[in-house]
């Protein structure tokens, strides 16, 4: 059912990746975003990261490392791949692939410390490193 002047359209503005442990991965995230959790619970921690917002919580029946991490991968734009891959890299993040072109844009892959992927990428419009 349609509103007259409502937009259907969905806007996905969050994702929740969940873990065994809460700390240790809002930690390594705060290190990655250069920031503290803009929302900070005991179970519950969540950055505003451009216009998304990661939440990391809790799950009971979360255990380990991920056994499919290749299944969602979080993208996180930026004009500087090569650079903020070794930024990151400095912080103890898993490479799985250096950064390499795919023109037009350029790509970095890592894993955070529960074996979740995510990846540098120049913007969709452009950037040139």
């Amino acid at each position: 059912m349609h509103t007259k002047g409502v937009s259907s359209m969905l806007n996905f503005n969050s994702i929740l990746l969940s873990t065994e442990n809460v700390k240790k991965l809002s930690d390594f995230y705060s290190k990655v975003f250069d920031k503290k959790p803009d929302m900070d619970e005991e179970t519950y921690k969540g950055f505003l990261v451009g216009n998304c917002f990661l939440s990391i919580g809790f799950h009971d029946k979360v255990k380990g490392k991920s056994q499919n991490p290749e299944r969602v991968i979080f993208n996180f734009e930026t004009n500087d791949v090569k650079g903020e891959f070794e930024r990151i890299n400095k912080l103890g993040a898993t490479v799985i692939a250096k950064p390499y072109e795919m023109k037009p844009a350029w790509i970095a892959t890592f894993a955070d410390p529960d074996g979740n992927y995510f990846q540098l990428i120049t913007p969709w419009d452009g950037g040139d490193k």
